[in-house]
């Protein structure tokens, strides 16, 4: 066992409030099985007498938060990120499928895969649920990397058998078997899990969304990841492609791929039996707001989301995401609270931003207990935040006299170099 002092954040299961300690001790150490979980968390005074003889590494005046986790984004744009486009769709066609394409060399797959994760570490993301290309090689490349580095990482094979280019293109029987393949060889493997990954409907045959549900249905536990109302001429084709559906989302539902541990990034324009349809099936959303904001497309209505009952988290959404950051995506999320809502002017506090991108985003995985909080049991993956990383930084954290007022500080001013140390199962 270690032990560390800090500061130290973590939330409440139940409510999302958040539980925080100016002087806090967080014990991490193997549970039944060696797995390195968090044993104790709280005010350093009130533990510390409790484990005698534990090493205490001293980390006063950092702050010690659960590791962010990432409910979108996308490994294969890495390089992708910061290309011009008029929108979603030309973004798509000339900057993201050419690049996507040379995913099926196992090699280049591997270097990106590597300097993906690197940035995630970097930035203080310990768990993602990430695209891969519709190569099958780009999966095992992912997978290895991610397992190698002890990872609780979620991917898988973008299924698009139509409306998409030579090279990324795939065919709809070979698609499915590789994908069932790609779920016995991973799914479960140390930390690992796999998402079934239509990369949105007008690229799938009814015929391969058909058979996603079925993979879905014979293999509850996995996740099922795609993009869904993001755009508005995206919508407008896939109400010509499935005439027959209700709405973009109803098609999803058509097939059997609405359920707990499915997630759809974006979820903009969505009408009121939308929200309700994913609040019943426990689908969740992915909310993107740099993406959102770069490519034009629109705000994540917050307030009619939570009328609703529907979940959600956050996501970089790189590349049509800006950055790999969690504090430029909590920022952008803080703008999108005062912008096109059904309720003007909603203010998101720093904590609850910060539960979006933490405890949060790990409910809306079915995570919750697992990863995204400190709480005794969690798996021990957290960050080490120095709120003196720049001169300006240091200067207003000084002059915090609260826990939002500290997070917030971090939020706006923060970026990479706050994040001093990433910590992955205790390592």
């Amino acid at each position: 066992m270690k032990a560390y002092r800090a500061r130290l954040l973590r939330f409440d299961d139940a409510s999302g409030q958040p539980l925080y300690d100016e002087d806090g001790l967080l014990v991490v150490g193997p549970d039944a099985h060696g797995q390195a979980v968090v044993r104790a968390a709280g005010a350093h005074a009130a533990l510390i007498d409790r484990f005698p003889g534990v090493a205490v590494e001293d980390l006063r005046p950092r702050l010690i938060t659960p590791g962010f986790v990432d409910l979108h984004i996308h490994y294969p744009q890495t390089d992708v990120i910061g290309a011009p486009a008029a929108g979603l769709l030309p973004w798509l066609e000339n900057y993201t499928f050419p690049h996507e394409s040379r995913f099926h060399e196992p090699a280049y797959a591997r270097g990106v895969a590597e300097f993906f994760l690197d940035e995630l570490a970097r930035n203080g993301v310990t768990t993602a649920l990430t695209f891969a290309t519709s190569h099958p090689a780009s999966v095992n490349a992912m997978f290895e990397a991610a397992q190698a580095r002890g990872l609780r990482f979620i991917t898988g094979k973008v299924l698009q058998d139509r409306h998409s280019p030579d090279g990324v293109r795939d065919h709809t029987e070979q698609s499915l078997i590789d994908t069932e393949a790609l779920i016995r060889r991973w799914h479960g493997v140390d930390r690992l899990g796999y998402a079934i990954t239509p990369r949105f409907a007008p690229t799938s045959t009814p015929a391969q969304l058909r058979g996603a549900g079925e993979l879905a249905a014979k293999y509850p536990d996995v996740w099922i990841q795609s993009h869904v109302a993001e755009n508005l001429d995206e919508i407008r084709w896939a109400a010509e492609l499935f005439p027959d559906s209700a709405s973009y989302l109803g098609v999803y539902g058509d097939f059997g791929l609405l359920r707990e541990r499915a997630v759809y990034a974006h979820c903009i324009h969505l009408s009121a039996a939308d929200r309700a349809l994913m609040a019943r099936t426990g689908t969740v959303a992915a909310v993107s707001p740099t993406s959102n904001q770069f490519l034009g497309s629109g705000f994540f209505d917050y307030a009619a989301a939570d009328a609703a009952g529907m979940r959600y988290g956050l996501a970089s959404d790189v590349g049509g995401g800006t950055s790999f950051s969690p504090f430029r995506t909590m920022l952008a999320a803080y703008v999108v609270g005062r912008e096109g809502q059904t309720k003007p002017g909603l203010s998101l506090t720093p904590a609850q931003l910060w539960w979006q991108h933490t405890a949060g985003a790990a409910r809306a995985l079915g995570l919750e207990g697992v990863v995204g909080n400190l709480l005794p049991g969690c798996e021990a993956d957290f960050v080490v935040l120095n709120p003196q990383a720049t001169p300006l930084l240091a200067r207003k954290t000084a002059q915090a006299h609260s826990l939002d007022e500290l997070l917030f500080a971090l939020i706006v001013l923060g970026d990479d170099r706050v994040v001093e140390r990433t910590v992955i199962a205790g390592r």
